[in-house]
């Protein structure tokens, strides 16, 4: 029984997606709910999976094709993968490799591998039939492999001898993704279209670390996660967005839009770029969910399993360069929101206390705001807000 394989239904702020990865060829055994093949759009990366045991008759859709919203990508047989119609496969797979080419490297690999200047003998292959894939090349890539630099061809004998440089002089030039272009226009379109003004502070950590440091084991045993500072944050962020509103506020167009809840994006690196999953309704969310929340996304986001209703919405969002080492950025604001918050390295700096200097565990805060919604006043105290309620956190609870 063949059964045609579709590209998901995408929502209506997604025009198209981009196939960016064949896990499985024609022919290729296959069981029910297995990874097909990877769509990639502006926002995630979604997954399409078998609907039955069988394999992939043929594909109609390759690498890098761009498709719409239940568009057939391929046709798929249901039904144990038979010996002769494997038999076929097999031919016909050497028959499609040109003169000369290895027809175990799958041909996602295979433009790898010609783009990198590899050789094939050296990626260590994990398919089937020892067939090498686009994730083995990837790994041999992120491991230290790197091309041979290709012999230099003899000079003319009249021809001068050109100095040779030293060392390796690699060069790669590789498309941009969908998911990293998209990213590019929006940087681009928020600092072209809004009146983007950043405010800093400085917070003394030293009140959080000592809670969390008393209560961490406690918290982990009752609750079945890590306390970390960024659910503190959250918290204080939605105490200061309710004081705030024009903060938590968005612009439509000449209508200014006040959310009367706090959806707080929590902003994750992945290997395919930034990605802002959403905290929805943050103001009844314990610290428990929180950290909860925020480790599943993180999860999901390295793995690419993020949906796009978890990233869609939003009124505030939080980004975290510290966990790189950073210890001042100004982050640029995700449209339709008003503002940002960065949050940046923990350092130890000498301040002056009741006229002593003590070191203290000190972190800058940056608030980049559209000038258009908010003005300085306002947000230089919601950043004041966030700094008084992390430096005596005994405010969140008695919400003073």
């Amino acid at each position: 029984m063949s059964i045609e394989i579709k590209a998901p239904t995408f929502p209506e702020s997604v025009a198209d997606g981009t196939v960016a990865t064949w896990h499985k060829q024609p022919g290729e055994a296959v069981e029910r709910d297995e990874l097909l093949v990877d769509i990639e759009t502006d926002k995630v990366v979604l997954e399409v999976v078998a609907p039955a045991n069988g394999s992939l008759k043929e594909i109609f859709k390759e690498e890098d094709a761009t498709v719409l919203s239940d568009e057939v990508l391929a046709v798929f047989v249901e039904g144990d993968v038979a010996a002769a119609p494997a038999a076929e496969a097999a031919p016909a797979a050497e028959a499609a490799a040109p003169a000369g080419e290895d027809a175990s490297v799958n041909p996602a690999a295979r433009k790898l591998i010609e783009e990198n200047g590899l050789n094939a003998a050296d990626v260590a292959a994990t398919g089937k039939d020892g067939r090498i894939t686009k994730e083995d090349v990837l790994n041999h890539l992120k491991s230290g492999g790197a091309a041979k630099p290709a012999a230099a061809p003899a000079p003319a004998a009249a021809a001068p001898v050109a100095p040779v440089p030293t060392g390796e002089r690699i060069e790669k030039r590789v498309p941009m993704t969908r998911m990293r272009a998209t990213i590019a226009k929006r940087l681009v379109a928020a600092q072209q279209d809004a009146a983007m003004l950043t405010t800093y502070n400085e917070v003394n950590m030293k009140p959080v670390m000592d809670l969390r440091k008393k209560y961490k084991d406690q918290f982990e045993k009752v609750h079945g996660v890590k306390l970390g500072f960024m659910s503190l944050f959250v918290k204080a962020s939605t105490e200061a967005l309710k004081r705030f509103p024009g903060v938590n506020a968005s612009l439509d167009g000449n209508d200014m839009v006040y959310h009367g809840y706090q959806d707080i994006g929590v902003a994750v690196s992945t290997e395919r770029g930034l990605v802002v999953p959403v905290l929805r309704d943050t103001d009844s969310m314990s610290l428990a969910e929180i950290e909860g929340s925020i480790g599943d996304f993180a999860k999901r986001g390295r793995d690419g399993k993020l949906g796009m209703n978890e990233m869609q919405g939003g009124t505030f969002t939080i980004t975290n360069g510290g966990v790189f080492g950073s210890l001042m950025s100004t982050p640029i604001l995700n449209p339709p929101q008003t503002a940002i918050m960065g949050m940046h390295k923990i350092q130890d700096r000498p301040m002056a206390v009741n006229g002593q200097v003590e070191i203290l565990p000190m972190m800058y805060l940056a608030l980049s705001y559209d000038h258009r919604m908010i003005d300085g006043k306002e947000a230089v105290q919601f950043l004041v807000t966030i700094k008084d309620l992390l430096e005596d956190p005994a405010r969140l609870l008695l919400d003073v």
